[in-house]
Order: C-alpha cells, then structure tokens, then sequence
C-alpha cells in the first residue's frame, strides 16, 4: 500500500461497503441517485482491476475520509451516507430548475 501526499491509497473497506449499501437499500428514493453518485465516483477503469466493482479511486476515498473524519481509513457513518445522497439529488433539481420527472 503506497502512500501519496499523506493519504494512504486504499479504497472502502469491506466493511464499509456493506454499512454504505446497508444504509440506501431501505431508502428506494435514493437508488438512483446513489447509482449516479458511484457513476460520478468511480474510478476511471474500474472494470479491469479487481474487484472488477465501481468503487471510487482510493486517493479519492482516502482525501473524503480524512476531509470529513480525519482519518483515511473511517467508515462513513450511515446518516452521512443519506444526507449525502439527499444532497446529491436536492442539487441535481436545482440544476434542471427543480423539475422532478413523476
């Protein structure tokens, strides 16, 4: 495991992959923006290094973490997690003048 700019370069832990899924698979409304949140997040190629799974670039994850708990190797609390995506689609409508397709 290399090291850049202080940020270790690994990604989510198991652990909080599962706590993250765990937190949206109750909250339906959220699928979609959860889905486009992890297209936007993912690293660029993701589906030729193994786990062969969508999961963000690990300086990116490692910046967040410590950005947002101070230490690259924190698992987001799942209330961060909803008010996080909640965000993501509050400012997905501003951005198209707040219409929502029903």
């Amino acid at each position: 495991m290399g090291v850049v700019a202080g940020i270790p370069e690994s990604g989510p832990s198991r652990a909080a992959v599962v706590s993250m899924v765990g937190a949206v698979v109750v909250r339906p409304d959220l699928w979609w923006t959860a889905l486009g949140a992890l297209h936007r997040l993912a690293a660029p190629g993701w589906w030729r290094v193994r786990p062969h799974l969508p999961l963000p670039d690990p300086r990116l994850w490692g910046f967040r973490m410590v950005t947002a708990y101070g230490d690259p190797a924190a698992t987001p609390v799942d209330a961060d997690v909803i008010s996080y995506l909640e965000w993501c689609r509050a400012t997905a409508d501003s951005s198209r003048g707040g219409r929502r397709r029903r």
